[in-house]
């Protein structure tokens, strides 16, 4: 095994066991709640984030879709627009954007991965052509908010399990 894919299948086998302990203590809600969506607009594997609603919904076809509790972007910060995954990471480090140190000027550079003041949460899909992610979080009372600065956070369990549901390349739309 070459010394790049070691840290790695690691890192691989730390996440899916942190996935398992999670599932075996979730919540029985927990992990999306399948329900009726018939959107003509999304293919099956889509995900659709309703900023409005603060929901975001896997679409697994014949008018269905997961539906996972999120928080959004805060006034005049909501991400729309359409773009697809383009990065997976398992307990990914936080260096936060230009402007979230201009608002917050205390902030660490960098906030490491796993460590409890990492907004981040265990896992985070980042989208494409921009500075955006799907992510878990370290503040679980934010979920169902209007809080972030235009990522979506998900419960720690929740990004688990949508983090196996998905690959890089799944398309994502974000509505308002």
């Amino acid at each position: 095994m070459s010394a790049f894919l070691a840290p790695l299948s690691m890192a691989v086998a730390l996440f899916l066991a942190v996935c398992a302990l999670v599932t075996a203590t979730r919540p029985a809600e927990a992990g999306g709640t399948l329900v009726h969506f018939e959107d003509p607009r999304f293919a099956p594997g889509t995900i659709v984030v309703r900023n409005g609603e603060r929901r975001l919904y896997l679409v697994v076809g014949q008018g269905r879709a997961l539906a996972y509790p999120v928080a959004v972007g805060k006034r005049g910060k909501s991400w729309t627009g359409q773009t697809f995954i383009d990065g997976k990471y398992v307990k990914p480090a936080w260096i936060p954007p230009a402007e979230v140190k201009r608002d917050i000027p205390s902030l660490p550079d960098r906030i490491p991965g796993g460590a409890p003041n990492n907004p981040m949460g265990i896992a985070a899909l980042t989208l494409s052509g921009g500075e955006y992610a799907i992510h878990g979080t370290n503040r679980p009372d934010s979920i169902g908010r209007p809080v972030s600065y235009g990522c979506i956070r998900m419960h720690n369990d929740d990004i688990a399990d949508l983090f196996h549901r998905v690959a890089v390349n799944t398309p994502v739309v974000a509505l308002p």
